[in-house]
């Protein structure tokens, strides 16, 4: 009699990392040590993508490869069972010989979902030949209106256990990033506090949207929770003095205190940290953000708190008083959609640190020289910041802590940069507390991005360019720093391609964010995947940069370009 079974809860419900699955395919009648190399070649790949790829809390990925290499049907059966039983998230494939597409991949993938990442890795070898298969296979799904990755690389064409080249290596990992991000964050959350602040509509939580595009779920939570908490003291009173045994060691007196009323407002802003952190892990939260502005700390009609820059800034950092730890990536002003393009940037990277900033000012050459000039300082006007001139980037709040050094750099380094001056008691921050400064330094280089939504298409884009910090003449950058706002966090950015009044223009928002060391594949490969739209439209750049961009998926050639491709996949054309 056939009887239901219950399942057991797992002892740890934490969300697991992304499975990839690696196998091949082949002509079912190849001899033996054909078939050897076959699956010689799918532990290759596996085992590149396991020590290559992690998550931003450090943990590898999970990698699983089959042996089974699919030459029909039969086969192809095999293979799906055993990927669905390991709840492989994303595909890798790699063809050594020539194989019937129908028998093979086409029926593998009619297992699975229809929006599983697909990644076809092969060498360029003629005498097999597994290039004509993969054309073959990737030109089949392409035609059915399935988005594959194809990744035509190199490893020799003899031998039993070929390797592949560095450069094949680096564009697998690149798309694995990208899988891993569109994968991974499905069925994660950011916790928002609070609703949009000061009526910002660009960082509205479009809820829907975002469930729907990313699968995130966006968790919103008053501020009340979080102010009756902190006035009621629910946060561990011994852990809010290491903590501040912390900022004692490592920023000493560079802490403003004026009065007794401002070290008591210092040590309510650390709690705030405390609690948020707990209320987030409890829910499995990989982001969030911070409403502040006004109910918090500067309308009159409430009893103002203090601001939340130490707790951004340590959320956002890769450390704090407990030691290493994972950026969290969180913003300021609730910008969901600022958080939103922070937590794809850091997954994309395993981990690297986010920056959110004020898009503040465009500093054009000629307000530089007149500067210059004015200040007496000598410049030849061959210097970055003189030659295309540079972004003010700056924000009370969300700067990590990382910023203040550059990548790689120690705590001590990092810290040794930040100063925490008075927040100003004026209407934006009555509430007191204390602001985290510090100019990040030259040599930076990353992406500096932001998401954007329209009603139009119900879609998501990105505007993104890449981008270097450089160092001001001391002189200079004060005089920068004290035309904004100087107690702040300030990291004076270049973009690559974007001029001055390309960037000043086309700013989709007052916010953008920077990540370090983000190769511009990885960010395509992720828009690829979840449909979101690529902005860059500055002049000088190609629309195709061999060794950075990846080559366009063949499903956009087919289907009049990448926009329309992914309008289409969208279900927006």
């Amino acid at each position: 009699m056939a009887k239901a079974q219950m399942l057991s809860a797992p002892a740890d419900a934490a969300v697991n990392a992304v499975t990839f699955g690696v196998c091949s395919a082949a002509d079912p009648r190849i001899p033996p040590e054909a078939r050897e190399r076959c699956v010689n070649i799918v532990r290759m790949a596996a085992e590149t993508i396991a020590k290559g790829v992690k998550i931003p809390d450090g943990r590898p990925v999970n990698v699983v490869w089959t042996d089974v290499v699919v030459g029909g049907e039969r086969d192809a059966d095999v293979v799906a069972r055993q990927f669905r039983e390991a709840c492989v998230d994303a595909v890798v494939v790699t063809p050594d010989t020539w194989a019937f597409p129908q028998p093979t991949l086409m029926s593998l993938f009619s297992h699975l979902p229809k929006d599983i990442p697909i990644n076809i890795t092969c060498g360029n070898n003629g005498s097999k030949p597994g290039m004509v298969y993969s054309h073959g296979v990737n030109g089949a799904l392409a035609q059915g209106g399935r988005l594959t990755t194809l990744n035509v690389g190199d490893w020799l064409a003899t031998g039993q256990k070929p390797r592949m080249t560095p450069e094949t290596a680096e564009a697998l990992i690149d798309w694995c990033y990208g899988a891993l991000a569109a994968a991974g964050l499905k069925g994660r959350r950011v916790v928002i506090f609070g609703h949009d602040s000061m009526g910002i509509e660009t960082c509205l939580a479009h809820v829907i949207p975002t469930r729907n595009t990313f699968g995130i779920e966006i968790t919103r939570l008053d501020m009340k929770l979080l102010g009756d908490m902190l006035t009621g003291g629910a946060y561990d009173k011994k852990e809010v003095k290491a903590l501040r045994a912390w900022f004692n060691r490592y920023v000493g007196d560079r802490i403003e205190l004026r009065d007794e009323a401002d070290d008591e407002k210092f040590d309510l802003s650390l709690a705030m940290y405390l609690i948020v952190r707990d209320i987030m892990d409890d829910l499995d939260a990989v982001g969030g953000g911070f409403q502040s502005q006004l109910e918090w700390g500067s309308d009159p009609r409430c009893v103002p708190m203090p601001v939340a820059d130490p707790m951004e800034s340590l959320f956002n950092a890769t450390f704090d008083h407990r030691g290493r730890k994972a950026p969290v990536p969180y913003a300021t002003e609730s910008d969901a959609q600022g958080v939103l393009t922070m937590l794809v940037m850091t997954w994309l990277t395993g981990g690297n640190p986010p920056l959110f900033m004020d898009f503040r000012k465009v500093w054009e050459p000629w307000e530089i020289k007149l500067a210059c000039e004015k200040l007496e300082v000598p410049c030849t006007g061959d210097e970055p910041w003189m030659e295309k001139g540079f972004v003010d980037g700056e924000n009370s709040g969300s700067a990590s802590l990382n910023w203040a050094a550059a990548p790689g750099a120690s705590v001590s380094e990092c810290m040794n940069g930040v100063s925490m001056g008075a927040a100003g008691r004026w209407y934006e921050f009555a509430g007191g507390g204390n602001n985290v400064r510090f100019v990040s330094p030259g040599g930076i280089e990353g992406i500096a991005a932001r998401l954007s939504y329209s009603d139009l298409t119900g879609m998501f884009s990105l505007l993104w360019d890449e981008a270097y910090s450089v160092d001001l003449p001391p002189e200079l950058a004060e005089v920068v720093c004290n035309a904004s706002t100087y107690t702040w966090p300030h990291s004076f950015l270049v973009p690559k391609y974007a001029t001055m009044k390309e960037y000043k223009q086309y700013a989709p928002t007052n916010h953008s964010h920077m990540t370090w060391n983000l190769p511009p594949a990885r960010l395509e490969h992720w828009m690829d995947l979840t449909q979101v739209l690529s902005e860059t439209p500055w002049a000088a750049r190609d629309a195709w940069i061999d060794g950075v961009d990846r080559p366009l998926p063949l499903l956009y050639l087919l289907n009049g370009g990448e926009n329309n491709a992914k309008l289409k996949l969208a279900g927006k054309a």
